[in-house]
């Protein structure tokens, strides 16, 4: 393991929650929305409406509130995204932990950082509303992405502005504003931005996955979940 993901490994403490604190850990479930998961086959996992059954489903089975995963799943809920799929380059790896929850659920911050960057990225099948927040650890920077949020969230937020561990960052944007997705949170550590400002991949090619995996390393350095 090289220094980085050492220095990462090391904020590592008890599971923490990145979701509202009055939702306990115990309400917490795996899911999987990978092209692996047979129950998807017969499902258009790119419909919203149809995703948030599914997820509605597999929380009802295991009397949760939050359904957490998805770091390296091969997905195909992007095959209806512009830019996700064409003949050269297909997009479709995820590079971050989904956190799907209730339009309007507060998102914490896991570590103490202050605000790089937001934005509003519109694009269908992007972000919407995005913080960016940038940490720095034994002398080691390195930012946290949060992505699907409210634009209540990015109204009043200011560049340079602290949040500590546990404050709250922000709230779940509902499917109109997060361009088309169930409601969720999608978390993600990247060790260089290479320049981008409120906005970075989340989702990459096989093409590509050495590079991402090793500028996004596994969010659960951090959540221990």
């Amino acid at each position: 393991m090289n220094s980085p993901f050492k220095v990462l490994e090391s904020v590592k403490r008890p599971p923490i929650s990145i979701l509202d604190s009055e939702i306990r850990l115990k309400k917490y479930c795996s899911i999987n929305l990978s092209d692996s998961n047979s129950d998807l086959a017969s499902m258009v996992i790119t419909d919203p409406m149809v995703c948030q059954k599914y997820i509605d489903s597999v929380l009802r089975m295991n009397n949760a509130v939050v359904a957490y995963g998805g770091y390296l799943e091969k997905r195909s809920i992007y095959n209806n995204k512009p830019g996700f799929i064409n003949v050269n380059n297909v997009r479709n790896i995820h590079l971050g932990i989904d956190f799907w929850s209730k339009a309007g659920t507060k998102v914490l911050a896991p570590i103490s950082g202050m605000v790089h960057s937001f934005k509003n990225n519109k694009i269908a099948g992007d972000y919407g509303p995005t913080i960016i927040l940038k940490h720095c650890v034994k002398g080691f920077e390195f930012y946290t992405l949060y992505g699907h949020l409210s634009l209540e969230s990015i109204a009043n937020i200011k560049i340079g502005q602290e949040f500590k561990a546990g404050s709250t960052l922000a709230t779940l944007g509902t499917s109109e504003i997060n361009v088309n997705y169930a409601p969720h949170l999608h978390f993600q550590i990247v060790i260089d931005l290479e320049g981008n400002i409120g906005d970075y991949p989340g989702v990459c090619s096989e093409e590509n996955l050495e590079f991402y995996k090793n500028n996004c390393p596994d969010p659960n350095l951090i959540l221990n979940m």
